[in-house]
């Protein structure tokens, strides 16, 4: 299965998810009111962000005559993409990221540390990993994934205070009190599990995507390790809302907090660049 399959996928069960949960509650009102707030809340999300997240991590935009310039500019145009804006970030820490509602509205960011630490041709794997998020739309996508997760949140808060407030009038509605507090529960955890896989899915497809405009997946590869090592040594101070528009999450977890990652392991991304040669 393709990721574009694979993201189509997740989202309809983003979207099943959301459905039965607004069924069982029986309140479709309730279930049209959240997922509206959800979609006013994420399209301004969407519209703003970029503005947002730039002035968030004090990027400063660059002009033609600066190298990351002259880098993307030759991306975009082997992408066939067109030229984006160019932020440099005040940062020590190797991190990029790629912002904009559609490429007419685009802006790559890298930060100071990772022209510092990277080679040229490391640049050019991660800026056009960027322009691949910025090609597949992939601010559009994970805006539609936060809707639908804000959403089911929305909706299993509602669940949480039915249950508080209503659900001890009778005991004999005790069954459906236990059931709207494992919907509360378990609902956020389904649905951020599933924004998650799709933003794993963006990422592989990126690489994939960035080793093709680049001519070659070494460069990314070889980013991709040296980034993950250096962040260990200097992380990077960020928002964890913000932490999925990265090259590489600002925060690292293993065990079962990888299961909520927005990124791959650098090691399956480097195994799947790889096998791409």
């Amino acid at each position: 299965m393709t990721s574009g399959l694979k993201t189509a996928a997740l989202l309809g069960g983003l979207s099943a998810l959301f459905v039965l949960i607004g069924g069982y509650l029986g309140g479709e009102q309730g279930m049209i009111f959240a997922f509206g707030l959800a979609l006013v809340m994420n399209v301004g999300s969407y519209w703003f962000s970029d503005k947002l997240v730039l002035r968030m991590y004090r990027a400063k935009e660059v002009d033609a005559e600066h190298p990351l310039h002259r880098i993307t500019a030759r991306l975009a145009q082997k992408a066939g993409l067109p030229m984006p804006r160019v932020y440099v970030i005040p940062d020590a820490s190797p991190n990029a990221f790629a912002t904009g509602r559609n490429p007419q509205h685009a802006a790559v960011a890298a930060t100071e540390g990772l022209l510092r630490a990277l080679s040229e041709s490391e640049v050019e794997g991660v800026i056009a990993h960027e322009l691949a998020h910025v090609q597949h739309r992939d601010i559009l996508i994970s805006t539609i994934a936060a809707t639908m997760a804000a959403a089911i949140m929305m909706l299993a808060n509602m669940a949480r205070f039915a249950a508080i407030f209503g659900g001890s009038r009778d005991s004999r509605e005790g069954g459906n009190t236990l059931g709207l507090l494992a919907t509360a529960l378990l609902a956020p955890i389904a649905a951020m599990l599933i924004q998650a896989a799709i933003s794993r899915q963006r990422e592989f497809a990126a690489d994939r995507r960035g080793a093709d405009i680049v001519g070659s997946p070494l460069g990314l590869a070889q980013a991709l390790r040296r980034i993950e090592a250096t962040s260990k040594r200097v992380p990077l101070d960020a928002n964890p809302a913000t932490a999925h528009m990265f090259i590489m999450s600002p925060f690292s977890g293993g065990g079962l907090m990888s299961l909520f990652s927005t990124h791959p392991s650098t090691d399956a991304r480097i195994q799947k660049l790889l096998g791409h040669v």
